[in-house]
């Protein structure tokens, strides 16, 4: 029996409880979604585009799922225990599929900005979330499928034309429970035209030795003109699960961020789908992980340029150690009307380790001539030269590996446009490189650190 049945006949025995706990909108998808499910098996691993995932095997453990809405002991100050300073930000908790509004979050948005429960809004506002829910993201991908199938609450942002967000708005995801876990969100932005907005997402896990899987669907609409910073940031545990699947659309002139962290984890799936729909649009897609022990890491990316005149950078980096492992599939397709494309993509690793691996595929599709493209990978060792020619200057050889570690992932983090959270990143990973084996949220120090950021 494949792992997802188990969720199917889930789904039909309790349709009642989760429609009660979710919102029309929200609802409407949950039939089709399951029917994709039980008509289509799950792509095995080794399959095109999953080299080195098994969304079987990663969906076989007996996760419990909250359907019920059953108050879980959440304890979230446990969560902000680190003493980097962060950036003042508009502030939501997720306690494992439920999100919870800080104190105050509301207070500092501008007139018009919706942010918080995608649950309360779609109830509230069914015509504005149905216009935008589930119309980016296609139910032919399993990880979509199972996530509408479940799915009761996430963060919803809309921003109205014109407005500019001050402060960032930031939801961290919170897994805590005695038993394993699924925890099933959404998150679902939609940026109407010269608007602007920064968003940074956390995971973290305040349960070791409890398995957790982290489903999530992330939908980004951004507008004409409008400019929108996308950041997550992974800080989980051995025995999470993470898989994610983002779509992105992006109107004429607009600019995009999005880039993905992963500190510590278990295993993680994190793919990307980025479409331009107007002309002289802009993106940049960046991620880096860094993997020890049996961690894995997957990507998977897809952009679409389907009209004239847009712009993309990719780039993901992986530093892989132990037994650890990391794949990249990247796909550029240059429709053949798309002139005066720019596209560049690519993926470079570290491998500290014989056993640690990475598989990478960048690949490039272009059916017109009038472009300029490029793409790569290169996956290597430290250069033996900068390691001994900062020995000569003195530095042990721990240090200069650490520096060089550090300065290979420096690309990715100066593209973070928060500059408190580019310094934290930049401690972060240095901790991480140093050989802290534990997430942020193990720090101590800094108990107050959620009411230093809401204030």
């Amino acid at each position: 029996m494949s792992a997802v049945t188990q969720y199917t006949e889930l789904f039909r025995g309790h349709r009642a409880m989760i429609d009660a706990n979710g919102a029309g909108p929200l609802n409407l998808l949950r039939d089709e979604a399951c029917r994709v499910l039980e008509k289509h098996p799950l792509p095995a691993k080794g399959a095109e585009d999953y080299q080195d995932t098994d969304l079987d095997a990663m969906l076989a453990p007996d996760f419990g799922l909250n359907l019920d809405k059953i108050e879980i002991d959440v304890n979230p100050a446990a969560t902000f225990r680190c003493d980097v300073p962060l950036v003042k930000s508009s502030l939501f908790l997720m306690e494992n599929d439920t999100l919870v509004s800080a104190e105050g979050a509301e207070d500092a948005l501008p007139e018009g900005v919706l942010a918080g429960s995608l649950r309360k809004f779609a109830r509230e506002y069914p015509d504005l979330v149905g216009k935008y829910y589930g119309k980016a993201a296609g139910l032919e991908n399993p990880i979509v499928a199972l996530d509408t199938m479940f799915a009761q609450d996430g963060l919803f942002l809309y921003v109205p034309r014109g407005v500019r967000l001050e402060r960032p708005v930031q939801l961290v995801n919170i897994l805590s429970n005695l038993h394993p876990l699924m925890a099933v969100r959404r998150v679902l932005v939609a940026l109407e035209e010269g608007a602007e907005a920064k968003i940074l997402v956390c995971d973290h896990t305040q349960r070791d030795g409890v398995q957790f899987m982290d489903l999530q669907t992330v939908e980004l609409f951004v507008a004409d003109g409008a400019r929108l910073d996308y950041y997550e940031l992974e800080e989980s545990s051995r025995e999470t699960s993470r898989l994610s699947a983002l779509y992105l659309r992006q109107g004429a002139d607009s600019c995009v961020t999005v880039d993905g962290i992963t500190l510590f984890n278990g295993e993680s799936r994190n793919e990307y789908f980025c479409d331009f729909e107007g002309e002289g649009a802009s993106l940049r897609l960046y991620g880096m992980s860094i993997g020890d022990e049996s961690r894995k890491v997957s990507t998977y990316s897809r952009i679409n340029h389907a009209v004239p005149r847009c712009q993309s950078d990719e780039l993901f980096k992986y530093a892989v150690d132990d037994n650890a492992r990391a794949d990249f599939t990247g796909r550029i397709h240059v429709a053949p009307g798309a002139v005066k494309t720019e596209a560049y993509q690519s993926n470079r690793s570290l491998v500290g380790s014989d056993s640690s691996k990475v598989f990478s595929k960048p690949q490039l599709e272009i059916y017109n001539d009038d472009v300029k493209c490029s793409h790569g990978c290169a996956i290597g060792q430290l250069d033996p030269m900068q390691m001994f020619y900062m020995r000569t200057r003195g530095l042990p050889e721990a240090d200069a590996r650490l520096l060089l570690r550090q300065a290979f992932m420096a690309d990715v983090i100066d593209a973070v446009g928060i500059d408190s959270l580019r310094d934290r990143l930049r401690l972060l990973v240095e901790r991480r490189f140093a050989g802290a084996d534990t997430a942020c949220s193990s720090c101590r120090g800094g108990e107050n650190l959620c009411a230093e950021q809401c204030g």
